[in-house]
């Protein structure tokens, strides 16, 4: 890939995937190789990621689209407004979601970064 990762997508992924488990061990040996395709246009910060599967193996998810990883946010009052979701396709990082579940409160990437706590 000829641009590296924003630091935004770079962030809430490290957090996402900071567990020992297997899957999120393999899809971390991705990460170096990734960039973003496309993000969607209303302002979550949603991701659309781009790799070339050539240069890496495939994380143990099986195959089609699944959930790889997924995290709670977590507000300063202690309010969860919404959740990050990681997405592979065929053991390959595909997107990164940002969900809001909440009208009050603004839920973005950059919010994510603030919100998330590591997965225990």
């Amino acid at each position: 890939m000829t641009e590296s990762l924003p630091d935004d997508v770079a962030d809430v992924l490290e957090l996402v995937l900071s567990t020992d488990q297997p899957v999120h061990v393999a899809l971390r040996q991705q990460v170096p190789r990734l960039s973003v395709k496309s993000r969607c246009t209303c302002g979550c910060g949603t991701a659309y990621l781009e790799l070339d599967t050539s240069e890496v193996e495939p994380a143990p998810t099986g195959p089609g689209t699944v959930v790889a990883a997924d995290a709670q946010l977590f507000t300063e009052s202690g309010e969860c407004p919404g959740e990050v979701l990681v997405f592979a396709q065929g053991g390959y990082l595909s997107w990164l979601e940002v969900c809001s579940w909440s009208d009050d409160v603004e839920v973005n990437l950059a919010a994510a970064r603030r919100w998330l706590r590591p997965p225990s």
